[in-house]
């Protein structure tokens, strides 16, 4: 008896032994959960360094708020011309003045900026280009002479130059590879942008132009976090990636956020008056309708850096495009007062969804030039968009501002066809 429990002890060991070497997979595994128990430093180290990870808002927060501001005196300028007409007498042809001077202030000059932020350590300029942004506008409703208040635009025109560069490439060391950080400081332009009207109109309505006053405070404050900033962060890391600048691909890109820009301008150039003179509707419902819209954009703008996290920055590109194309139709189509309401916001949302993903696959695409990438996306080719606005007014006149939004409609067809020539960056 003991002999056959001894052969039957023996086989049964020989068959563990053989399962086991079968199983090399279940090996290894036993093997790192041994080694794990017995030196948990490399797995704790990794979920310490996970749980200290701050999230995307916290990383992003003060660069969304500076964008914020930054904007705001770009909205701030369409909002003031009327009041300069009014009590300043300036003729239209002297208001058009004044919109372009504070256009080419921030458009013409952002490349060049941004090449300089590639080449040199130009941190301050984010600080410096926000103060004098506030600081230009407000001070050009205090003055009476033409000369000094287009000089004073035109000047705050470039202190939005100088922060779009300096601050794009920071707020990318900020958000490292997520789209969802990114489009956090894309979010904050729109913010600015569309409470501008919201906070300026009850000033100036009240006050008149010289209101323009109360609004460099904020300037000057946000310059001074940036700067404070600044001097607590370590030396900016290089955010390049190894890989050389693709700029085919950033020349196509370039042209979809030019394409988009029209449309986006166009939309919101025109919103009131079609609301107005196409549906019949009050000036009160036609300016709730260009808030819907905007709101709008700025939830794309968000929505579009969490879609791209998901399924690429490329196919968000197309997506925006895609959805657009229906919205648009409804916004044109949809008859009554309050139903396009419905339609205002969302194409407000796929105009948008692009825009923050654009800013970061351009940098993508020119890794070492991170500051002319976004000098680019979030300057010139935005100011290009505005400048092209009015080709769409001489439609305006011919057909009224539904025959805008009837052409409106087939502009994300052209930023479709340019997104297939488009590929995600490379690694």
């Amino acid at each position: 008896m003991a002999t056959l429990i001894g052969r039957v002890s023996i086989a049964g060991i020989r068959d563990d032994r053989a399962f086991f070497l079968q199983q090399p997979a279940r090996r290894e595994l036993m093997v790192a959960e041994t080694n794990s128990r017995a030196n948990p430093g490399p797995a704790l180290a990794v979920a310490e360094e996970s749980d200290r990870q701050p999230s995307a808002w916290r990383r992003m927060r003060l660069w969304g708020a500076a964008h914020a501001v930054d904007d705001l005196y770009q909205g701030l300028v369409p909002a003031c011309v009327p009041y300069f007409v009014l009590d300043r007498h300036y003729s239209y042809v002297a208001a058009g003045g004044l919109t372009l001077a504070a256009t080419l202030g921030s458009s013409i000059p952002q490349p060049f900026i941004g090449v300089a932020v590639d080449r040199y350590r130009l941190d301050w300029l984010a600080g410096a280009g926000v103060t004098l942004a506030g600081v230009g506008l407000g001070l050009s409703g205090l003055m009476h002479s033409y000369v000094a208040v287009w000089l004073l635009l035109c000047a705050s025109g470039l202190g939005v130059a100088m922060f779009h560069p300096a601050a794009g490439k920071s707020a990318r060391v900020a958000a490292g590879d997520s789209t969802t950080a990114m489009s956090i400081f894309a979010a904050g332009g729109s913010v600015g942008f569309f409470l501008a009207p919201v906070l300026a109109t009850p000033a100036l309505i009240a006050m008149g132009v010289g209101a323009t006053a109360l609004f460099i405070p904020p300037a000057v404050l946000m310059g001074y976090l940036l700067y404070r900033n600044q001097l607590q962060r370590p030396a900016a890391r290089d955010v390049s990636h190894n890989g050389r600048d693709r700029w085919v691909p950033f020349l196509v890109l370039t042209c979809i956020e030019t394409v988009r820009s029209v449309a986006f301008f166009g939309a919101i150039t025109f919103i009131e008056l079609f609301w107005i003179r196409h549906l019949g509707a009050g000036k009160s419902l036609a300016g709730a309708a260009l808030a819907c819209f905007l709101i709008g954009g700025v939830a794309g703008t968000l929505l579009g850096g969490r879609i791209a996290d998901r399924v690429g920055m490329v196919r968000t590109v197309q997506l925006g495009a895609i959805v657009a194309i229906p919205a648009l139709v409804g916004l044109r189509l949809t008859p009554g007062e309050y139903p396009p309401l419905v339609f205002a916001v969302l194409a407000g949302i796929a105009l948008n969804i692009p825009f923050a993903v654009l800013v970061k696959l351009g940098q993508d695409y020119l890794p070492t030039r991170p500051g002319t990438a976004a000098g680019v996306t979030l300057g010139l080719a935005v100011s290009i968009g505005g400048l092209l606005a009015p080709v769409l007014g001489v439609a305006a006149e011919a057909w009224g501002p539904q025959g805008v939004f009837t052409i409106i409609c087939l502009i994300p067809l052209v930023a479709l066809a340019l997104g297939a020539f488009l590929s995600e960056p490379q690694k």
